[in-house]
């Protein structure tokens, strides 16, 4: 495919999505209809379109509008390239511009934030100063970072391997075991070195966070909303113990026992959790407001009322969860949110109603060129 014959199915997906179809769906089904689009046509119109969602509304701005071609157009004008070489109207392009688009004013930048307006002001409540540098990184591509399982091999042994394999990556400080990827990241899943269990995709500040907890051996652990299943092996990569991983949708955990077993590590997947566990993960659903940059849809669909429902969510887990911590045990509260009604706040509202519970400590991550926003904090109970 030409450039120009990308931005037009970019186009295409575009208004897809403003239909109301998922972006991931509308990519789906568009590759479905154009079996000639090779694999580099099929990442590149990826990029055109998730580019586009993290930036819409300057995109718009830009382009003069919401539809598909303004945001296409938006989008090529915020990236410095002349939209007149794509525009052209020749084979597959897009028609060429009309007086009207190529005369389009060029917007004060100070005026576009890529953010809803109400959730600016609970950025700003949250991060203060730091709120602007957050909500511009969340404008860019998320690092793609690998976690090398210390149980199969050292960062340095799996950064070598990667490189025979045609994968460039290079050690982060955010981490001890991190790794991030600056070239060949699409062949990471096919990767000897991935089938093997030496490395596992995991963020970077999701890395740090399972490294802040102390873990003794022989620990039992519980990872209540273990979704895939990152964090539960992240910890059994560290420790001998017992390792346990539920979810309120099991289904979700379906591929956790191949990456146990790739990992070299056992994880046991419980429908109801009973027993006492000496550390028990709650990695709460969130409104992911620290990982944007790799979903960026929910950002713009994310409204109050269902960040209402999350915190309520929020809290309600913590207190399932509880039940289920040793005496001398710790309960452990994480989200992927930069939001304080998330963090803070849920936790603050827990210590108050259960003052058996003490809390230990909190932490943060802020979004950077190697981790996502992330919370983490530890409780224990009064003694």
């Amino acid at each position: 495919m030409t450039p120009g014959a990308r931005v037009a199915a970019a186009i295409e997906v575009l208004e897809r999505i403003r239909a109301g179809e998922p972006a991931e769906k509308a990519l789906t089904n568009w590759a479905r209809t154009a079996r000639y689009a090779g694999s580099k046509d099929r990442a590149a119109l990826r990029d055109h379109v998730f580019s586009v969602l993290r930036c819409w509304r300057s995109c718009a701005a830009w382009g003069g509008g919401e539809d598909g071609r303004a945001l296409m157009l938006g989008s090529l004008r915020l990236q410095g390239i002349d939209a007149d070489t794509v525009f052209t109207g020749e084979g597959h392009a897009p028609a060429p511009l009309t007086e009207v688009e190529r005369v389009l004013a060029v917007p004060d930048a100070t005026a576009v934030r890529d953010l809803p307006d109400w959730l600016w002001e609970r950025f700003e409540a949250s991060l203060g100063a730091n709120a602007e540098a957050a909500v511009e990184a969340l404008r860019v591509r998320a690092p793609i970072m690998l976690r090398v399982n210390a149980r199969r091999a050292t960062r340095a042994a799996a950064q070598a391997r990667l490189a025979s394999e045609g994968i460039v990556a290079q050690p982060v400080k955010i981490a001890r075991h991190a790794l991030q990827v600056i070239d060949g990241e699409r062949k990471i899943t096919t990767s000897q070195c991935y089938a093997e269990g030496w490395v596992e995709l995991q963020d970077g500040s999701s890395q740090a966070a399972m490294e802040a907890l102390e873990l003794p051996d022989g620990a039992r652990v519980l990872d209540y909303c273990a979704g895939g299943g990152g964090k539960v092996l992240a910890l059994a990569a560290r420790v001998t113990g017992a390792f346990f991983a539920h979810d309120a949708a099991p289904q979700r955990m379906r591929d956790l026992p191949v990456r146990a077993a790739r990992a070299g590590v056992d994880v046991g997947l419980l429908t109801q959790p009973e027993g006492e566990f000496d550390l028990v993960l709650c990695d709460a659903p969130c409104s992911g407001s620290g990982t944007w940059r790799r979903t960026p849809e929910a950002k713009w669909a994310l409204t109050p009322e269902r960040l209402e429902e999350l915190t309520r969510l929020q809290l309600r887990i913590l207190s399932e969860a509880a039940p289920l911590v040793a005496p001398a045990g710790r309960l452990v509260y994480a989200t992927c949110s930069v939001l304080k009604e998330e963090n803070q706040d849920v936790i603050a509202r827990f210590a108050s109603e259960n003052p058996e519970w003490t809390v230990r400590d909190m932490q943060h991550w802020p979004i950077s060129e190697t981790g996502d926003g992330f919370f983490l904090s530890q409780l224990s109970r009064v003694c």
